[in-house]
């Protein structure tokens, strides 16, 4: 992870995301899951080329297990997308940057 992506865990989560204003994506996902190492480099580069604009954030399920059962999450990696702290888009599965860059631009033109 770089220093532009996030931490997110059940102790800053409504503070960081939830009470947040603004375009937030959250990765879900596990220490153990290869297709969430092939996904990190693309997370922390959206985070880069997006800061200023959108907060990009990574939650570990495992160290977090309550906060992603709280979000239904049952397969990793999963991205929500979350407008004005309320969840607005959910990608589940390894997805391409030009697709997650995509979303974001999309729901930041709908707040």
């Amino acid at each position: 992870m770089n220093q532009d992506t996030a931490t997110f865990d059940e102790g800053n989560f409504r503070s960081e995301v939830l009470e947040r204003e603004g375009t937030t994506l959250v990765d879900f996902w596990a220490d153990w899951c290869p297709p969430c190492h092939a996904l990190a480099p693309t997370i922390d580069a959206i985070a880069t080329e997006a800061r200023g604009r959108f907060k990009v954030g990574k939650v570990d399920v495992q160290a977090n297990a309550k906060l992603a059962q709280s979000f239904g999450v049952q397969s990793i990696p999963t991205l929500i997308f979350f407008r004005d702290g309320v969840e607005v888009e959910r990608l589940v599965g390894a997805a391409s940057k030009g697709a997650i860059q995509e979303k974001l631009e999309e729901i930041s033109r709908a707040a």
